[in-house]
């Protein structure tokens, strides 16, 4: 993977942030507006992401087979990473109480809104639609590890299902399954899928730069309230995770594309959902907003150091 393209695209995502932070000082930023860019980036640009790579790349036996174990293994190894954010909490941090909540920030990376664009960037479509996959079994994990986790009575049910039901799953399942029957879409839908795909990235770090501004300008105290917890997830997510995934990947002599994509998505800051499923369980709304803001900024730094020394000694 060569560093210099690595280096241009989080240069270009670091732009990206910074006009974001320029645009939360020309409006409010309130509950509408913060639905109005998770809806466009969430039910328009990453399904249509998805489509887009679904449609550019032959889907054959081998690459379905790939696909299953990129799931499988994206399941496997966001369990891992929850579990040894939970152990890392009890052992060194002295609020035991906020251990289930320091294990899904450890765990859980923002593979949607960053992973995805960012591998369609770097390698391709086949990367872009691994990286999918991969996003949907961090869904799966959430909804079901990370809800059962939170939940002071755990219960499983047809709500749980239903939460794991959204627009780029569905986009994989409804693009697979017309590859499977071997429609090809019209040349205008296609050419809808590629234009729409690439608002997904600018959007998503507008989105993470106006929350910057926002998370300054109204919560200054809760940085300085979780300041002794942010270094035990950040830690983990963006250095221990990535290694082990990359070790893993060559210890099963997967192939480069799979690999890097695994890596890239490994070394994903901490999830945005993270707010938003705390505030559901009634856990720690406002740490789980300042680890995603201050991992993000610290991954523009990681990402690079990470793939370098990995390309140096295993790549």
């Amino acid at each position: 993977m060569a560093l210099g393209l690595i280096l241009h695209s989080i240069g270009i995502i670091t732009l990206m942030i910074g006009i974001g932070v320029l645009l939360a000082r020309t409006f409010h930023f309130n509950a509408d507006t913060r639905n109005v860019f998770i809806s466009l980036i969430v039910n328009v640009g990453m399904p249509c992401i998805i489509l887009s790579s679904i449609f550019q790349i032959e889907i054959d036996g081998s690459l379905l087979r790939k696909i299953g174990f990129v799931f499988l293994f994206s399941i496997g190894f966001n369990v891992i990473g929850i579990g040894i954010g939970y152990l890392f909490a009890i052992l060194f941090h002295k609020k035991v109480n906020r251990a289930r909540e320091l294990a899904i920030l450890s765990g859980l990376g923002n593979t949607g809104f960053i992973g995805i664009p960012l591998c369609a960037v770097l390698l391709g479509p086949e990367g872009a639609l691994y990286a999918a996959i991969f996003d949907a079994g961090v869904d799966f994990t959430i909804w079901t590890v990370g809800a059962l986790l939170l939940q002071k009575n755990p219960r499983i049910g047809l709500g749980m299902l239903r939460t794991m039901i959204n627009p780029p799953l569905l986009a994989i399942i409804i693009g697979m399954a017309m590859v499977v029957i071997g429609y090809h879409p019209p040349y205008l839908l296609q050419d809808l899928f590629d234009r729409l795909a690439a608002i997904a990235a600018p959007l998503a770090m507008f989105y993470i730069g106006i929350m910057i501004m926002s998370l300054i300008q109204t919560s200054s105290q809760s940085i300085k309230n979780s300041r002794s917890t942010l270094w035990l997830p950040i830690s983990v997510k963006l250095v221990l995770m990535p290694i082990f995934a990359v070790m893993v990947g060559k210890a099963l002599s997967l192939d480069n594309i799979m690999l890097q994509t695994m890596l890239i998505q490994a070394a994903m800051p901490t999830l945005t959902l993270s707010s938003i499923l705390f505030a559901k369980y009634s856990a720690d709304e406002e740490m789980g907003i300042v680890t995603t803001i201050i991992s993000t900024l610290a991954a523009l730094f990681t990402i690079p150091v990470i793939i370098y020394l990995l390309n140096l000694y295993l790549l």
